[in-house]
């Protein structure tokens, strides 16, 4: 059966760069690939058409090394990615071909940590284990559904698992035209919050407020160096009491803008630092010689828990905090509730431009590849 299926492409990563700019111009480029021959599988895995790779944050710092978890080049990029079962293994339960299906990244592809680690998204073909293939829910299409778990996973675990988020309070979200930001508005918004989105471009926070955000703040500083004061502007929104909490993707001076933006006994949520990408060295060097800093003093006299929040470091540490998290962002997708927003998309041969996109800061919501 294997020879019978079309051959196709893959993005092959051949060594790490010092930044995400380096691997993608020197290091990475498409590579035929052969559709995996069934025979060699095994009874429990499943092989899935790829029609729909998510571009993320992580997939470009993952080509530098600069994420936590290294995988060893030559690897294939994508996290994740949905597509139609081409075959399923005998053992392979509750899975047949012809199925509509997203895969988990934590347990398949470049980020997971056992044997699939070789069948990145961003290629014609993928082999996963049964227990990462799941159905897609609802109606969501290939396109959104590449974006489901990640994004929606992370937002649950900073606002609900740690931030604790109910309703009636109010969140300060940054970054929130990105991936995992724009599903934190959704979230947040689901959890009854209001919600205070900052950015840097108005056309963006337009999209953002379209998407639910309930007011908008363009942070960018003056001819669109740093970051200008918004406190005022979050204290006039607040009544004058500050927000409740902090959801900080971004990092840099955007967080100490955010202390003077809370009321006292607030949560702050470390989420990321998208703005310092390279708080650790390239090609895989470790360390961390630009660490992001805050001020001890303004967290102190806000009484302020300030919470690091790595969703998928919490999640190996402890695996039994998954099943209800994956189990309500189904359930959200499957009533219609949340919908990834795609703003992107680009032919597979297209990679480059795809991730030069990306990290320029061009797209809202997911960016998307199509083998």
């Amino acid at each position: 059966m294997g020879s019978s299926l079309a051959a196709g492409q893959r993005v092959v990563v051949s060594e790490l760069g010092e930044t995400p700019m380096d691997a993608i111009e020197k290091y990475m480029a498409l590579a035929p690939m052969e559709a995996p021959d069934v025979a060699t599988l095994g009874p429990r895995d499943v092989l899935v058409e790829v029609k729909s790779a998510s571009v993320g944050w992580v997939d470009l710092i993952m080509t530098s090394g600069q994420y936590q978890h290294m995988p060893k080049p030559p690897y294939t990029p994508g996290l994740e990615y949905a597509g139609v079962v081409a075959w399923a293994g005998p053992e392979a339960t509750g899975v047949s071909a012809g199925d509509r299906v997203l895969v988990d990244g934590l347990l398949a592809g470049p980020r997971s940590l056992g044997a699939y680690r070789a069948y990145g998204g961003f290629a014609s073909w993928g082999v996963a284990p049964a227990e990462a293939v799941r159905r897609i829910p609802g109606k969501l299409t290939f396109d959104q559904a590449c974006n489901l778990l990640g994004n929606y996973e992370t937002a649950y675990h900073c606002l609900v698992a740690r931030g604790r988020v109910k309703a009636g309070e109010t969140v300060l979200i940054h970054g929130a035209s990105g991936s995992t930001g724009l599903a934190a508005v959704h979230v947040a918004k689901l959890l009854g919050a209001t919600v205070i989105a900052t950015g840097r471009s108005p056309e963006k926070l337009a999209v953002v407020k379209a998407q639910g955000a309930d007011h908008v703040i363009d942070s960018k500083g003056e001819e669109g160096q740093g970051t200008r004061r918004f406190r005022d502007e979050v204290k006039a929104l607040t009544g004058g009491k500050g927000v409740d909490v902090v959801y900080d993707g971004v990092g840099g001076d955007i967080s100490v803008e955010s202390l003077r933006c809370v009321r006292f006994g607030a949560r702050f949520l470390i989420v990321g630092w998208a703005a310092t990408p390279f708080v650790a060295q390239g090609k895989g060097q470790r360390g961390a010689p630009n660490a992001n800093q805050l001020p001890t003093n303004l967290i102190m006299m806000k009484g302020l828990d300030v919470l690091g929040c790595p969703t998928v470091l919490s999640t190996v540490e402890d695996p039994s905090i998954r099943a209800p998290r994956l189990a309500q962002v189904e359930q959200w997708a499957e009533e219609g509730k949340i919908t990834p927003h795609v703003s992107h998309t680009f032919p597979l041969t297209d990679f480059k431009h795809a991730m030069l996109a990306k990290w320029r800061g061009d797209v809202i919501g997911g960016c998307v590849l199509h083998p």
